[in-house]
């Protein structure tokens, strides 16, 4: 028999997976998110298709969330991007990127399958080509879907019995759509020791419908997302980075804002710093919602990264302040050309 106790915690943990589960169906018009949001550029702006040093880009991402009250919610996501077309003008290039990611989530499984192909256009200023602009545009495809077998309804209820099928039968059990983005970007090294980067974009600017009702003239357009983000990279010595950034992120009536930074140590030769073998550890908030974590290590060219929420919101008591769990991997082909011009992007954090 259930103590008061348990009896308690077992009715919490029932009600906030509910909440969950239904947010996760109302909220369809809601694209994702990450707290390692350099671990996903082409997502969070397609103007950062081909930001980097280096021959190509090769990114994945995983986030598993909610674990502890219901079914977890998990997105994966990976990408790959180079510049195309070198020297267009000078230094200037053109780059092309393709991402895919998928997301998953509550009892329902709802799903959202998404791919995108970018191009940006990089146009570097100054006399030292210390300065850039860059330009991206976006499309994709993106399929939603939900198990109606393994979702219940109120109305399935009836005098004591249940009668499925009711509500259910006025949804479809999938919907599709295409999507348009773009964003701009500007990068600054100021000196040797410190260089920034801020960046603005606009995805589903083509407001396509979405809806998974059968009703007519019951289209829902999915509200456009609009993100801006800044960071920083400051050299405080011969080893040590340190890694400010700051993301806000607006759609329909939602909004997020994360601010915080890492902080790299070399531990291996200090030489060329894009390649050196360096450990980090960050601190970052997401206002109202959550305490974020981040630690790893970054060697010839790869990236590895970790990431942790502790919920701190309404839904911290039954879920115990559990949140999220990321885990990051990138890989950044070098070119040593690159080295012997020394053109250098501001800000390794996007």
């Amino acid at each position: 028999m259930f103590s008061n106790m348990n009896y308690k915690k077992l009715t919490q943990k029932i009600l906030v997976a509910a909440a969950l589960i239904a947010g996760s169906f109302q909220a369809q018009a809601q694209d994702i998110h990450f707290t390692q949001f350099n671990g996903a550029p082409l997502i969070l702006n397609p103007a950062l298709t081909g930001y980097f040093n280096g021959m190509y880009r090769v990114t994945g991402i995983y986030r598993n969330q909610w674990s502890s009250v219901t079914t977890p919610f998990v997105t994966f996501g990976g990408s790959v991007d180079a510049p195309l077309f070198k020297d267009v003008a000078v230094d200037d290039y053109l780059a092309g990127g393709l991402t895919v990611y998928n997301d998953r989530s509550g009892d329902g499984n709802l799903a959202n399958l998404s791919a995108l192909a970018s191009l940006a256009y990089h146009k570097f200023l100054g006399t030292e080509a210390n300065k850039s602009l860059s330009v991206g545009l976006q499309a994709g495809y993106t399929q939603k879907s939900i198990d109606l077998a393994r979702l219940y309804w109120g109305d399935e209820f009836y005098n004591g019995g249940f009668q499925p099928g009711t509500t259910g039968e006025q949804l479809n059990p999938k919907v599709k759509y295409f999507t348009a983005n773009a964003g701009l970007n500007w990068g600054h090294a100021v000196s040797e020791k410190i260089s920034y980067q801020i960046g603005v974009a606009g995805h589903n600017l083509n407001q396509p419908k979405e809806s998974f009702l059968k009703k007519e003239n019951n289209e829902v357009g999915l509200g456009m997302r609009i993100s801006a983000q800044l960071g920083l990279s400051i050299n405080a010595g011969e080893r040590l980075s340190i890694r400010p950034a700051f993301l806000y992120q607006t759609q329909t009536a939602a909004s997020e804002m994360i601010g915080g930074s890492e902080f790299a140590y070399i531990v291996g030769e200090p030489d060329i710093r894009s390649v050196a073998t360096s450990v980090f550890v960050g601190g970052w908030y997401r206002i109202g919602d959550a305490a974020l974590f981040t630690a790893g290590l970054e060697f010839k060219g790869f990236r590895l990264g970790f990431g942790y929420d502790y919920n701190v919101s309404d839904l911290k008591v039954a879920s115990n302040g559990n949140g999220g769990f990321e885990i990051t991997l990138r890989y950044v082909k070098p070119n040593a050309l690159d080295f012997a011009r020394r053109i250098s992007f501001p800000c390794t954090r996007f």
